[in-house]
């Protein structure tokens, strides 16, 4: 959640308020609930206190040590809550029943909290939304949508397909980053290995040319003494950085849309492809389905939106309602983002026109899921020039620093 300062008037006299809400229309019902006696006139985005900072920080470094829950489990009581459902169970019923009948001790925990919720008379969207980190913003999404349209069986039977989609993806990912993965350890450990064994050997024999080294040499020897020296504080200095660029990520809203901007440019085309077509794909099916439900646009677009990651696209997607505000079309809405192919960009425009919009979004669904698909599938042939590149170099670098001396030496004693 993001810190708000809230400015509010009581008896002519003006005051700041802060609290933490998801968005600044959040933040003003929060302020309007606890202070029912002021006005509310503006909210703006702040940072939070250094004791919030830190408490926060060790929260997410608590959650972070959190067992994750194998997705096969989540997919299960999915698809089991939406085939209770489905027979007429009430929903917490339903939660209690799965919570009660779960192998996976965590997972129960987390549907026997969220049924106590309900019963709190929680709705099942803010019961289940604290738990987005557990099962992705993508169920949050489609707990909400399940509960707009009424046909809360429905939506987990999709968010279950989905989920499903995601497992055997990740799957892919992981088969085909295996193969670079193992290249890259070993090249590190070899390289190592030269720096730290074989470099010091030959350090001495150096040292007596009495010459100015070649270049590649000078930096296996630069690297050598500074890896000798300095290698435990690179490496601790390595894993602190790491850390607050994750902390910074999390809970830095203009720092994370900087990296997020960065992720999606067409230069990294492999991050950005598996960023913005699984983006897009999961965008573009809720608000289909909540357009076929017969849910408006503009609802549908805020609910559509609320399960994108990337703030970058995020941003450009929450230009949509403000400008279908204005007076714009969905079409014309869409086009100022840039985020679309012409091509759907027509399809959507003739689905608004003939009264067909959910249709169109199902097929324009259907282009990203298959354009995600297709980038999964050709992600081994993507990596392949990029670590031959960088496995090239290395070798390169590590032959010319311990060959190119030796030739120098015997040159010398052939003169």
């Amino acid at each position: 959640m993001k810190y708000f300062n809230v400015t509010v008037t009581e008896k002519g006299k003006k005051r700041i308020e802060s609290l933490y809400a998801n968005n600044k229309r959040e933040a003003v019902s929060i302020a309007k609930e606890q202070f029912p006696k002021v006005m509310v006139i503006k909210a703006t985005e702040g940072t939070p206190p250094l004791e919030d900072i830190i408490k926060n920080f060790l929260k997410n470094s608590k959650k972070q040590s959190t067992k994750e829950i194998p997705i096969d489990d989540k997919v299960a009581a999915i698809k089991q809550i939406s085939v209770m459902t489905d027979a007429g169970i009430p929903i917490n019923d339903s939660l209690f029943e799965v919570a009660e009948n779960s192998d996976n001790k965590e997972l129960g925990a987390i549907f026997l909290q969220i049924s106590n919720e309900i019963n709190a008379g929680k709705t099942l969207g803010d019961a289940f939304k604290p738990h987005g980190d557990q099962f992705g913003h993508i169920a949050v999404a489609m707990t909400e949508l399940g509960e707009q349209t009424g046909n809360l069986s429905g939506a987990y039977k999709t968010l279950a397909e989905i989920m499903e989609n995601q497992r055997d993806n990740a799957k892919k990912f992981k088969k085909a980053m295996k193969s670079p993965r193992n290249t890259l350890i070993s090249m590190g450990i070899a390289f190592t290995v030269l720096i730290m064994v074989v470099v010091p050997k030959f350090k001495s024999i150096f040292a007596k040319l009495k010459t100015e080294l070649p270049i590649p040499t000078q930096i296996l020897l630069w690297l050598e003494d500074k890896l000798s020296h300095y290698g435990i504080y690179i490496l601790v200095g390595f894993i602190v950085a790491l850390q607050i660029f994750k902390f910074l990520y999390r809970t830095n809203t203009e720092f994370k849309f900087h990296v997020d901007t960065i992720t999606i440019h067409p230069k990294f085309y492999i991050i950005h492809d598996a960023i913005f077509y699984s983006s897009m794909y999961n965008y573009n099916l809720v608000f289909s389905e909540l357009i076929k439900a017969g849910i408006p646009v503009t609802e549908a677009l805020e609910t559509s939106v609320s399960m994108i990651q990337n703030l970058a696209i995020k941003r450009k997607l929450l230009t949509v309602n403000a400008n279908i505000g204005r007076g714009m079309s969905l079409g014309e809405a869409l086009i100022l983002t840039g985020l679309y192919e012409n091509m759907l960009l027509q399809m959507i425009k003739a689905g608004e026109k003939g009264g067909q919009l959910d249709e169109m979004l199902i097929k324009v669904t259907e282009y990203y899921k298959t354009k995600f698909a297709e980038f999964i599938d050709n992600l081994s042939s993507a990596i392949e020039p990029i670590m031959m590149f960088f496995i090239a170099n290395l070798v390169l670098l590590m032959a010319l620093g311990i060959f190119m001396p030796m030739w120098g030496m015997g040159d010398a004693a052939g003169k």
